[in-house]
């Protein structure tokens, strides 16, 4: 009967070894998907629940841009998202929406913050500022214009110019969704119009 088993070739003793190696490790992978199903149960009991698109007061939106803008591309794909929202942006349109949002200017700031002993840059600081507004299409304003900022400190190294350069672009894009975050909450917590 132990020689129909793949283990009956082995060493004695080495069958028991291989069974307790492998019975432990299913003995372990059964008590971590338990723990795992019992953590997912206690968060679905205390109410969690992944963060939902807030309503909006409004269904339709007209949108002004600065030409070439980054955080305009950024900015339209999140408004477009909504099922729930119509965004507009061809000047006959304006007319017709209820809101008018309008990014008045985005500045990309590039400031040196710190320099070695020979005077080489060690230090830069990246700041993205952007102003916007929200009012009706009659002119009412909703949210009077604000600026925005983000900043974010980048080491430099002259011998790496090109991974800083990339590394440069991604802090933008990501100051870039933060801002953008930040003009979605805006627009969500106006209640009326």
């Amino acid at each position: 009967m132990l020689s129909s088993s793949p283990s009956s070739s082995l060493a004695p003793g080495t069958a028991r070894r291989e069974f307790l190696r492998t019975g432990l490790s299913v003995a372990k992978r059964v008590a971590m998907g338990s723990l795992a199903l019992a953590s997912l149960s206690g968060l679905t009991a205390c109410g969690f629940q992944l963060r939902q698109n807030a309503d909006l007061a409004f269904k339709s939106l007209f949108l002004i841009l600065p030409r070439q803008s980054a955080l305009g591309t950024e900015l339209r794909r999140n408004l477009m998202s909504r099922s729930d929202l119509l965004v507009l942006s061809e000047a006959k349109d304006m007319a017709a929406a209820e809101v008018v949002l309008e990014v008045v200017s985005e500045l990309r700031e590039r400031v040196v913050v710190g320099l070695n002993a020979s005077g080489q840059v060690r230090e830069l600081q990246l700041r993205l500022r952007v102003k916007f507004r929200l009012r009706t299409a009659q002119g009412k304003t909703l949210i009077p214009e604000v600026e925005l900022q983000q900043q974010r400190d980048l080491s430099f190294l002259e011998s790496a110019a090109l991974s800083k350069e990339i590394e440069e672009s991604m802090m933008y894009r990501d100051m870039q969704v933060d801002i953008v975050q930040q003009i979605m909450r805006r627009l969500a917590a106006l209640k009326s119009l």
